[in-house]
């Protein structure tokens, strides 16, 4: 006796999943989790960390732009800069930047990475302020 096959579905069926059944089955971690924090977005706060500890000694660094950058532009020099900045201008406010891939590659843990992120921001500002490292934090190179 033939049976009939069951007719087929006009609209195609989605899978959620590989076809055994496995698969992922949603994100590894909740976004509240420092897990789901890229490498860029830790960079980013730990420069916002060091800028607001400044913020609190040099009120006038509220109007001054920082920036994060992944590399620095190609220039002809032997080394590679870890940050620049730039005066203020009729277009724009001071910005001072800091390079995140050079930094990372010169440091191996995040207590590192945190050290240098700072020094790295407060020998900007002191050469965007005209002072010394040492007159903008009192710590500077002690660390």
């Amino acid at each position: 006796m033939d049976s009939p096959l069951p007719p087929r579905p006009t609209e195609p069926r989605i899978r959620r999943r590989d076809r055994h059944g496995r698969g992922m089955r949603g994100p590894v971690a909740p976004p509240q989790v420092p897990l789901s924090a890229s490498r860029a977005d830790t960079f980013r706060d730990l420069v916002l960390d060091s800028v607001e500890r400044l913020e609190r000694r040099f009120p006038q660094l509220v109007d001054v732009e920082f920036l994060v950058m992944e590399v620095p532009p190609v220039v002809r020099e032997d080394t590679v800069p870890l940050g620049g900045s730039a005066p203020a201008a009729k277009d724009g406010p001071a910005r001072v930047v800091v390079y995140r891939r050079p930094v990372e590659i010169r440091t191996k843990s995040r207590e590192e990475r945190a050290l240098l992120v700072h020094e790295v921001v407060v020998e900007q500002v002191a050469e965007l302020l005209g002072l010394s490292p040492e007159s903008v934090d009192p710590r500077y190179g002690q660390d």
